[in-house]
């Protein structure tokens, strides 16, 4: 199945999150290399590789990147990870959503990344209002982008997302929401306080969980 259209606008909360010093960088998913470009204007030292599965993504990306890898993350084995454990931050961006097992590239990640590197994840919010409302009344619909991309495999929601790295062996240093159009004019989030309430959870963190389009993490290993 082809891929997310790459696009040549930056996540600007990620790159925020990037920490400014960082000598190394891979990042998986690269896209276009929007992301690269505008770290690059950051830190023009670091030297930043883009991994993507899509050659044709790739090609585009070497307009900004050190280096470009046309791969499958998920098919590389240990020597590959072996080769990259000079990378001090590890860049997932809207990717861990497109593996098979996360779970497993993290582990792997986790066993070569210095003591004080990170990772620097973007994440789609599956308890977003939009999805919870949609799937109360049976349109749950994949699309070409969004939520409900037609390329993710995983879906996670704010909690099993510490539980994804935590269980990989890293430990949660930020987390920042993604939020798009006004939290104050959602109407579904009564909805939501309730449905938490009748399920015996705390309704307020339900539907706060419920507002972020996507969380973007950093975390390092613990």
């Amino acid at each position: 199945m082809d891929q997310t259209p790459a696009h040549d606008n930056a996540n600007l909360t990620v790159l925020e999150i990037i920490p400014a010093q960082s000598k190394r960088i891979i990042e998986i998913g690269c896209g276009s290399g929007a992301l690269a470009r505008e770290f690059k204007n950051v830190n023009l030292e670091c030297h930043y590789i883009g991994l993507d599965i899509v050659d044709h993504y790739a090609g585009i990306a070497v307009r900004y990147c050190d280096e470009t890898i046309v791969a499958d993350i998920e098919e590389q084995n240990d020597v590959f990870f072996e080769k990259y454990r000079d990378r001090d931050c590890w860049i997932f961006a809207d990717s861990l959503e497109h593996l098979r097992d996360p779970w497993l590239v993290l582990r792997k990640v986790r066993e070569v990344i210095p003591d004080n590197g990170c990772i620097v994840a973007c994440i789609p919010n599956a308890q977003n209002w939009s999805v919870v409302g949609n799937l109360a009344i049976g349109n749950f619909r994949y699309q070409d982008s969004g939520l409900l991309d037609k390329t993710h495999l995983r879906w996670f929601t704010r909690q099993t997302m510490f539980e994804l790295f935590e269980g990989a062996g890293f430990e949660v240093e930020s987390v920042t929401s993604r939020i798009i159009g006004d939290p104050n004019n959602i109407p579904f989030l009564a909805i939501v306080r309730e449905i938490a309430k009748f399920a015996g959870t705390d309704g307020d963190i339900a539907a706060r969980d419920s507002i972020p389009f996507q969380y973007v993490f950093k975390v390092k290993p613990r």
